[in-house]
């Protein structure tokens, strides 16, 4: 009879003032996790003193285990707090402590500076929320900041962005433990996209402006029932009715970025959906959406995830019921 197998083990840490939505998202996400039938993950939430924690937004949560929590663990995540200039010290020696013992470690937003004063962070890559990217850098000279990506896995340690780099890296630790098929099935669960590469910037890779105009509304349509033809700003200009100059001001005061900026955007994204849902050989993908040649696709996924087009499919395929008619409809 196969051995049962034992959930694996996640102390995540409180500090005060603590934020609620970086506390949430490790309970919530490894709580979705369930193999054969059985839990992936025993979550359990400490401080450095068991009882009350404010919260950033002024609340008190009761938590109901100390520290000594992290020796039983596994993995311990730190949540975001407040207090990143002066870490709790107890908080600081129990993660070092943890980590000596091969624990992995990891942080959401500002809970980066608990393991930088930890060091150990000194000599490795991490990153935090950009908001906070020179403050830690200044503080913790010896680490190798990277300040504009998602996550970043160093060895048994890994840092998030912050807010939903939380998701991200949750998911990361998910697929990492159990595969791609288990992470992909807790995004589904959660109504959260599929986990991103870590090296996708905190930047690039964040929706477009909204839309704050309706002038090139139909233009806008025009162009993503088209995608598959080489628009240009004179065709852009000739359906809207309008001279190029008009066009692309309007269009700016609208989106945020250039009418040519918002319709390579377009075609990246209809590119990594087709990659998602479909069989499509690459050379057809890059023709459906309008990049031409498979070289040109690999180079704006490349760009755009860190990822080829082909790992791209492989880590993020959503084939399923109804793949096949997808896949014929658009050939």
């Amino acid at each position: 009879m196969p051995r049962k197998r034992s959930p694996h083990r996640v102390a995540i840490i409180a500090p005060s003032p603590v934020s609620m939505f970086n506390l949430a998202v490790p309970e919530m996400l490894f709580g979705k996790v369930e193999i054969d039938g059985v839990p992936g993950y025993e979550v359990t939430i400490c401080s450095v003193d068991a009882g009350p924690v404010v919260t950033t937004g002024g609340l008190d949560l009761q938590v109901g285990h100390g520290l000594d929590i992290l020796r039983t663990a596994d993995t311990v995540v730190i949540a975001g707090t407040g207090e990143r200039y002066d870490p709790d010290r107890a908080a600081v020696a129990a993660v070092r402590e943890a980590a000596a013992a091969g624990k992995r470690i990891a942080s959401i937003c500002s809970g980066a500076f608990v393991l930088a004063a930890a060091g150990l962070l000194d000599g490795r890559s991490a990153t935090t929320y950009w908001g906070l990217a020179d403050e830690l850098r200044d503080r913790y000279p010896a680490l190798d900041l990277r300040g504009d990506v998602l996550y970043v896995q160093d060895g048994q340690f890994l840092t998030a962005s912050g807010y939903a780099a939380g998701i991200d890296l949750c998911l990361h630790i998910i697929r990492t433990d159990y595969g791609a098929a288990a992470a992909n099935e807790v995004a589904r669960l959660a109504l959260v996209a599929p986990v991103r590469p870590g090296g996708q910037t905190q930047f690039t890779q964040t929706p477009l402006p909204p839309e704050r105009g309706v002038a090139c509304a139909d233009t806008r349509g025009w162009a993503m029932r088209n995608l598959d033809k080489p628009l240009t700003l004179t065709d852009l200009a000739r359906h809207a009715g309008v001279s190029v100059r008009t066009l692309t001001r309007r269009f700016h005061a609208e989106s945020g970025v250039s009418p040519l900026q918002w319709l390579l955007h377009q075609r990246v994204e209809r590119a990594k959906e087709l990659l998602e849902t479909s069989t499509l050989p690459m050379d057809q993908v890059a023709r459906a959406c309008g990049l031409g040649t498979a070289d040109s696709l690999r180079g704006h996924i490349v760009r755009r995830t860190g990822l080829t087009p082909s790992a791209y499919r492989a880590q993020f395929s959503r084939l399923g019921t109804g793949a096949a008619e997808f896949t014929s409809s658009v050939a």
